[in-house]
């Protein structure tokens, strides 16, 4: 959420006319591209946080049997394709690092969170209350 101050600095900038007539338009140009860098370079240092929480989460799932493996080895997965996307930013920025490369953090999160709200995690163990006859 800290990261956000930068966006708003931006329209700050943007919507206040007494900088606008003090500095020139390539003065101003440079000041909200600079903080506009600086928000992504915020966004990527938060992918490792993004990325290092996936595995743990991922392992619970996977143990848990309560919902379906497969989601378990996709969150884990997801963890190293957020830091592979961190590492090449940092490390090798000349790389570009493909997009698709994190494709099984995002397929992990989403179908996680559409079978929590649809299916819901249900524990094999526990019998279905049955009626009185």
């Amino acid at each position: 959420m800290f990261n956000l101050i930068g966006k708003l600095d931006v329209l700050t900038i943007i919507n206040n006319k007494a900088l606008l007539e003090v500095y020139s338009p390539q003065q101003i140009s440079a000041q909200v591209m600079t903080m506009l860098r600086s928000y992504n370079n915020g966004i990527t240092i938060v992918q490792v946080f993004w990325g290092l929480w996936l595995f743990p989460f991922g392992y619970l799932i996977f143990k848990s049997r309560l919902i379906p493996r497969v989601f378990g080895i996709l969150l884990m997965l997801g963890c190293f394709s957020y830091l592979i996307q961190f590492t090449g930013a940092i490390l090798l920025p000349e790389l570009h690092i493909p997009s698709f490369v994190g494709l099984p953090a995002s397929i992990a999160e989403i179908s996680n969170c559409l079978w929590l709200l649809i299916m819901g995690a249900k524990d094999p163990s526990i019998d279905k209350p049955t009626l009185p006859a």
